[in-house]
C-alpha cells in the first residue's frame, strides 16, 4: 500500500498550536527517531518511509494542516506530479482526443489546472522526483509507454502537436498585458481571422477599448479569442465560462465545440454541469482530497461521467469518493404559498446614466427561495441593491421594509483581517456544509475565489434579517460546493421561516435550489423589465423561450440536460410548449 503525507503549508501555523505540535506527539519520535523534523522554512516535513499511518499527527493538529493518506492499491507508481516535499500530489493525466471535446469534472483543489498545465507545456511535471531540476521528456514518454498518453507526448516533442491554452484566473491578465484590446488581439492572431472571431464572440464593441477598462465577462471572451486566433491543433480551455451569463455560455459552448475536428482536439474544465454536457464528448473525473492528492479517471461518455459524479461512485475501481448521491427532481415542484407575505414592489423604476429598470409588482413570501436569472447588464444586481436599500428608486414602492442581508457580486479581497475576527461566532449548520473551520485562522487577503465566497456567503447567511439577497454565489465554486450551498440555504429558509432572493448563471443550481423565479428581459446596458414570481415551470419556459433553447430530464438522475439545437426532441418539446420539464 502507498501512503503519502501532506502538510499544507498555508495552514500550518507551528507558533500557534504551542512550537511544533505533530513532533512532540509523534511516537516515532518519542522512539529516538526523526519521523517529523523542523524544515528550512520553519514548517515541520514527515518522512513518509518512517511513518507508520497512527493518525495522531492529523488528529491532533489544531489547523487541518496534516494528511496521511493510504491510497487506493492500484496507485503503485509515482505521481506524474509533486509540488515538492510533503505536498501535493497528482496521479495520471486526461488525455486530448482528435476529433473530440473532452472535459475534466472534479472538486477545486483536486489538480485540475495541474493537470492541464503540463498537457499545455506550461508546467513541467517531475514524475514525484522532487530534487530533480531538469525536466526529461523521454523520462515522460516512458513513464506512459503503451498508452495514448505516450503518442501524444511524442508527438508534442516532435513538434506535432501546437497547443494554445487559456488560463482559469482571467481577472489577472489587465495586470500583464498593456494597451487596447484589438491591438493585444492583433499580437496574437496567427490565423489573420480577428473580425471574424470577435463576431463571433460578440466583443466587436469592446476592441478599441482599453483591456483595464472591460468587464469580466469581456475579458473572459477576449482571452478565449486570444486562444482561438492561435494556430494550434490542441486547445485547452480552463472555465471558460466565469463571469459569463447563460446565453454567452451557451453560445461560447457551442463555439468552443465547433473548433473539435479530426485535426484538432479540445480539451475543457468546467464547474457548470449543463455547460458541460452541451459541450463534451467525453470526460474524465478528478477525484481524491482537496489540497492533498488528485486522481485521473479514464474517459467517460460525458452523460454516463457526469451520472457516476453525481452518484459519487466509480464502479470499475470501486472507489466511493463522496458519501451521498445528488438526486434532482423529476417533476416541477408544486407552488405553494405556505408562508405569509413577506415584502413586495411596484412599479418600480431607476435610471442609472443611460439605462433603465422597471419592476411593474411582485410579492416574496416567507420560507421561499426564489432565483433570478437574466442576462449581465440588464439590471439583476440594481434591483437586488433596491430591494436591499443599497440604492433607492426614482419611482414607485418596496411595501413592507425588512431588514436585508446582501451578498454582493464582487467581493472584497483586500483586507488582512482573520476569517474568525469577520465571522465572529457563528452556527454549526452553516460552517461545517461550507467548510469554514480551516479558513478561520487565514487572513481574507490569502483566501482563493472560492473560499473567500464562501466565507462571504456564510457571512450573509449568518445574519439576523427577513431576506437574504445573494449575488451569484456560485462564481469560483465547484460542482459539490454550489449544490451544498444550495441545499444550505433551501434547509435555512425553511428553518428560520426567513426567504431569499438569489441571483446565478448557473441554470443547474438555481433549477435545484428555486422554489419560484423572477425573469429579466431587456436589451443589455440600455433597458431591463422585472417578470415574476412565477411557479419554476412558467419561469423557466419564459426564460428558456427567449434564449430558443429546450431542457429535457436525464432518465438517470432527473437532473435538466439541453437539448441540441434543431434535434428531434427540441422540436417536439417546442411544438408543445415544453421547454422545461419532459
Amino acid at each position: 500500500m502507498t501512503r503519502i503525507a501532506v502538510i499544507e503549508k498555508e495552514k500550518c501555523n507551528p507558533e500557534g498550536c504551542g512550537n511544533y505540535l505533530c513532533i512532540r506527539v509523534c511516537p516515532i519520535n518519542k522512539s529516538g527517531e526523526e519521523c517529523i523534523v523542523k524544515g528550512e522554512e520553519g514548517k515541520p516535513i514527515i518522512n513518509e518511509e518512517l511513518c507508520t499511518g497512527c493518525g495522531i499527527c492529523p488528529r491532533r493538529c489544531p489547523y487541518g494542516a496534516i494528511s496521511i493518506i493510504n491510497l487506493p492499491q492500484e496507485l503503485t507508481e509515482k505521481p506524474i506530479h509533486q509540488y515538492g516535499k510533503n505536498g501535493f500530489h497528482l496521479y495520471n493525466l486526461p488525455t486530448p482526443i482528435f476529433g473530440k471535446v473532452v472535459g475534466i469534472l472534479g472538486k477545486n483543489g483536486i489538480g485540475k489546472s495541474t493537470a492541464i498545465k503540463i498537457l499545455a507545456s506550461v508546467l513541467e511535471p517531475n514524475l514525484g522526483n522532487i530534487e530533480e531540476k531538469a525536466f526529461d521528456f523521454d523520462n515522460l514518454i516512458d513513464y506512459f509507454k503503451g498508452t495514448e498518453a505516450q503518442l501524444f507526448f511524442e508527438k508534442v516533442k516532435n513538434k506535432e502537436i501546437k497547443i494554445a491554452y487559456k488560463p482559469q484566473q482571467v481577472d489577472l491578465i489587465p495586470k500583464t498585458q498593456k494597451g487596447k484590446v484589438k491591438e493585444l488581439l492583433k499580437k496574437v492572431d496567427e490565423k489573420n481571422r480577428l473580425d471574424e472571431i470577435a463576431k463571433e464572440l460578440e466583443i466587436e464593441k469592446i476592441l478599441d477599448n482599453d483591456i483595464t477598462k472591460i468587464s469580466g465577462g469581456e475579458l473572459q471572451r477576449v482571452a478565449i479569442a486570444a486562444t482561438v486566433l492561435k494556430k494550434a491543433n490542441l486547445y485547452i480551455f480552463d472555465e471558460p465560462t466565469s463571469y459569463l451569463d447563460i446565453k454567452q455560455r451557451l453560445k461560447v459552448a457551442k463555439f468552443i465545440r465547433d473548433l473539435a475536428d479530426e485535426k484538432t482536439a479540445v480539451m475543457v474544465v468546467e464547474h457548470d454541469l449543463i455547460i458541460l454536457d452541451y459541450m463534451a464528448d467525453l470526460i474524465h473525473l478528478m477525484y481524491g482530497k482537496e489540497a492533498v492528492y488528485g486522481i485521473v479517471s479514464l474517459p467517460k461518455p460525458t452523460k454516463a461521467g457526469i451520472n457516476v459524479y453525481l452518484a459519487g461512485f466509480l464502479k470499475e475501481q470501486n472507489i466511493r469518493f463522496r458519501d451521498y448521491h445528488i438526486k434532482f427532481e423529476a417533476k416541477p415542484p408544486i407552488n405553494k404559498k405556505t408562508g405569509s407575505l413577506l415584502t413586495g414592489w411596484k412599479d418600480v423604476e431607476k435610471k442609472l446614466e443611460k439605462f433603465k429598470l422597471e419592476a411593474k409588482e411582485g410579492s416574496i413570501y416567507k420560507k421561499e427561495v426564489v432565483g433570478i436569472l437574466g442576462e449581465n447588464g440588464i439590471g439583476k444586481t440594481t434591483f437586488v441593491r433596491i430591494l436591499a436599500e443599497d440604492i433607492k428608486q426614482d419611482k414607485g414602492e418596496v411595501t413592507n421594509k425588512v431588514k436585508v442581508a446582501y451578498k454582493p457580486q464582487y467581493l472584497d479581497a483586500t483586507s488582512d483581517e482573520l476569517v474568525t475576527n469577520i465571522l465572529k461566532k457563528q452556527p454549526t449548520q452553516i460552517i461545517n456544509p461550507l467548510n469554514i473551520k480551516p479558513l478561520l485562522t487565514r487572513k481574507i487577503n490569502e483566501l482563493s475565489g472560492g473560499e473567500l465566497q464562501r466565507v462571504a456567503i456564510a457571512l450573509c447567511l449568518s445574519q439576523d434579517v427577513d431576506l437574504y439577497l445573494l449575488d451569484e454565489p456560485s462564481a469560483y465554486l465547484d460542482v459539490e460546493q454550489r449544490l451544498v450551498v444550495s441545499k444550505l440555504i433551501r434547509e435555512l429558509m425553511e428553518l428560520k421561516g426567513k426567504s431569499a432572493l438569489v441571483v446565478d448563471h448557473d441554470l443547474l443550481f438555481i433549477d435545484y435550489l428555486s422554489q419560484n423565479l423572477i425573469v429579466f428581459n431587456g436589451t443589455p446596458a440600455i433597458n431591463g423589465k422585472v417578470n415574476g414570481p412565477f411557479d419554476m415551470e412558467e419561469g423557466m419556459t419564459m426564460f428558456l423561450k427567449e434564449l430558443g433553447i429546450t431542457f429535457r430530464r436525464d432518465e438517470e438522475s432527473k437532473r435538466p440536460r439541453a437539448n441540441k439545437l434543431d434535434s428531434v426532441k427540441d422540436r417536439e418539446q417546442k411544438s408543445k410548449n415544453k421547454y422545461y420539464y419532459s
